[in-house]
């Protein structure tokens, strides 16, 4: 077991995370993949209640910037989509594999405007930055679209504060 991890739950902030498929393979890399992950992302956030703000489904990993849940944390939340998830894909999908998800995850504490626009404009131009589209929107599986077109996608993004958003935002 790893030592000396930290998370840090209860503020009421975002938080953005980061996931890798197992080895970094492409286990996302097909449009299947990306919507099964994606219908089961959004019913992961109604279960548990959370607020999505931002989400890029990539080949290989995901980013979501979420807040913690009404039940739970967002480790439970990580703990559910990823077993649900690597369940569907090598059912549904056939991957031939007995790991879909790294053990661990990426979480960076999301506490001001400034970060939340980084990470939101980070989310959504991972697409760009690969090479898989020349602009943000282009890419079906990331919460780009909501922003830019006001496309209603598979996961509901939710625009109202949030208990520590003290700031006085009303972009991204």
């Amino acid at each position: 077991m790893t030592t000396g991890l930290k998370r840090y739950y209860g503020s009421g902030y975002l938080h953005f995370i980061t996931s890798s498929c197992y080895e970094r393979r492409p286990f996302l890399r097909s449009p299947e993949s990306r919507d099964t992950f994606l219908a089961i992302f959004e019913e992961v956030r109604q279960r548990y209640q959370f607020i999505v703000k931002g989400y890029v489904v990539m080949p290989e990993h995901v980013h979501l910037l979420i807040s913690e849940p009404e039940s739970g944390d967002p480790s439970l939340v990580m703990q559910v989509l990823k077993h649900r998830s690597a369940i569907a894909l090598i059912r549904d999908l056939h991957i031939n594999t007995n790991h879909i998800w790294q053990k661990r995850f990426y979480d960076f504490v999301v506490s001001t405007p400034e970060k939340r626009a980084e990470k939101l404009n980070y989310v959504h131009d991972n697409p760009v930055r690969r090479g898989l589209v020349e602009d943000a929107e282009q890419w079906r599986w990331s919460s780009a679209r909501y922003y830019a077109l006001g496309e209603i996608g598979p996961v509901m993004i939710d625009e109202k504060k949030l208990m520590g958003e003290i700031w006085k935002d009303k972009s991204a």
